[in-house]
């Protein structure tokens, strides 16, 4: 343990700490990256390459959006937002053992669907089950995009900074494989 008159002496991503002990403890420094690409790491390879190139094309076309992650006990959620508010995302990815799913987060029931592509009964979240990253460019999974970027309470462009955020963990969860 490490008392309060330690001192943290920035080494790269391994730093030196002297608890009240007198002994050194080595702190690892962990990125927000790191952290979420461990959390990927336990989901079956194929999930996992998934999950990485969903979020790859999301990023590329929301460059500059908050991605807000949350490991929970039912899914891992990436959230994407103008802002690190999660009321403020407008799409999210959840990821569970067999799937991941595009979730509009935001007025979800008044998205047009002609192809009947959506889940979902409740008052304010739709999903799309996505089966491969290429489902994003299909041309009615980017219609719904469009129009739920329209409807956000805060546009999508308001945002200034690509920040990735660890929002929370659940000590318990499914199995992801």
């Amino acid at each position: 343990m490490i008392g309060p008159a330690s001192s943290f002496h920035g080494l790269g991503l391994a730093s030196v700490a002297v608890s009240r002990l007198g002994r050194a403890d080595t702190v690892r420094s962990v990125t927000a990256e790191s952290e979420l690409a461990g959390f990927i790491a336990r989901f079956a390879p194929e999930m996992q390459r998934r999950i990485r190139g969903c979020r790859a094309k999301l990023e590329a076309r929301f460059p500059d959006a908050v991605q807000m992650v949350y490991d929970n006990y039912n899914f891992l959620v990436i959230g994407f937002g103008p802002t690190r508010r999660a009321s403020d995302a407008i799409l999210s990815l959840a990821a569970h053992a067999r799937g991941v799913n595009l979730c509009f987060l935001q007025r979800g029931p008044e998205l047009p669907d002609p192809t009947s592509i959506l889940r979902g009964s409740g008052k304010v979240v739709r999903t799309v089950a996505l089966d491969s990253p290429d489902d994003l460019d299909r041309p009615d999974v980017g219609a719904l995009i469009e129009v739920a970027l329209r409807l956000a309470t805060t546009p999508m462009d308001a945002s200034d900074n690509g920040d990735l955020v660890i929002k929370s963990v659940s000590a318990k969860q499914r199995p992801r494989r």
